[in-house]
């Protein structure tokens, strides 16, 4: 009789750990910059007002209420420069989002039709560059990339080109940069899935006398689906906020939203435009979760 409230005592501190850390790390971050992105540039310390004041009472909270304003987030719909950096965001994220699946499926469909034994080393070759710093890397590739770098000395080596190209500071570097370094969050959750697809399936579509590319597009990818929308996700939503690839191997032109957000705080010192921008940037990654989640649901209600 004494175990159950045991147990429900025990189930609530289950819960309440998660639900504390994300209070803590995500939903009070979060509000407070919610609340600088509704002040006013201010050249003080800190560089925004109003700043909430405790001491000040009642009369001071509904005064500081007063002062909020959405001036920031008017200039994010005045200014096209923030415009074009969504949406160079959004494209580098859609275009190198779909690189990394056509490229992360065949990685993950060969590893999951390996001999067992070999799997586990498969894996680890996929995993092994997060053994080293990511910002190491993205350095090793400008010296690649440069004008005198490795990859022309191979393509002028085997007579691809006559001159050295220009491959550094474009959006061909971007891609490059991102591909590698995200592709390993597309590869692991495809194998997850591929790994564990019931073979016998394959098979019975084989004995019915399906060819292998249409046992592939009927069986094999619908099935996948879950890895394939795991990976989407983990590699898309945070392309979107990239920061470092951009800066170290894109150009002038080529300018992504982590870099305007990066430029509006550290260089302009304006912390309200610069909340602003990441709260519109978050409002815009809960759409695709929205979505994955509707989709998700369907499928589960399908299954019952």
């Amino acid at each position: 009789m004494t175990a159950t409230p045991h147990r429900g005592w025990g189930a609530c501190a289950v819960l309440l750990v998660p639900v504390l850390w994300l209070v803590a790390f995500f939903l009070a971050p979060f509000i407070i910059v919610l609340k600088i992105s509704l002040s006013r540039t201010a050249v003080a310390q800190p560089p925004y007002l109003p700043v909430f004041d405790l001491a000040a009472g009642w009369s001071g909270l509904t005064s500081f209420f007063a002062q909020l304003t959405l001036d920031g987030y008017q200039l994010l719909i005045s200014d096209q420069i923030y415009l074009f950096s969504y949406l160079k965001s959004l494209q580098v994220a859609a275009v190198s989002t779909a690189i990394l699946l056509l490229i992360g499926y065949s990685i993950a469909y060969g590893i999951a039709r390996a001999p067992r034994r070999l799997q586990p080393l498969l894996v680890m070759l996929v995993v092994l560059p997060f053994w080293t710093s990511f910002l190491i890397r993205v350095y090793a590739w400008i010296n690649i990339l440069q004008r005198d770098g490795l990859l022309n000395d191979v393509l002028m080596t085997l007579h691809i080109v006559d001159t050295p190209q220009v491959w550094l500071s474009s959006d061909t570097a971007i891609y490059i940069g991102v591909v590698y370094s995200y592709l390993p969050f597309m590869v692991l959750p495809l194998y997850a899935t591929l790994e564990k697809m019931d073979e016998v399936l394959l098979e019975a579509a084989a004995d019915l006398g399906c060819p292998r590319w249409k046992t592939f597009w009927l069986v094999t990818l619908p099935l996948s689906m879950p890895g394939v929308m795991a990976g989407v996700l983990l590699c898309f939503i945070p392309i979107v906020g990239e920061f470092v690839i951009p800066d170290l191997l894109g150009g002038s032109d080529t300018l992504m939203i982590g870099q305007t957000l990066w430029t509006e705080f550290f260089s302009n010192r304006d912390w309200p435009v610069a909340s602003a921008i990441a709260v519109a940037l978050l409002a815009l990654l809960l759409v695709p979760i929205v979505i994955y989640q509707r989709l998700q649901t369907r499928q589960l209600e399908g299954l019952r």
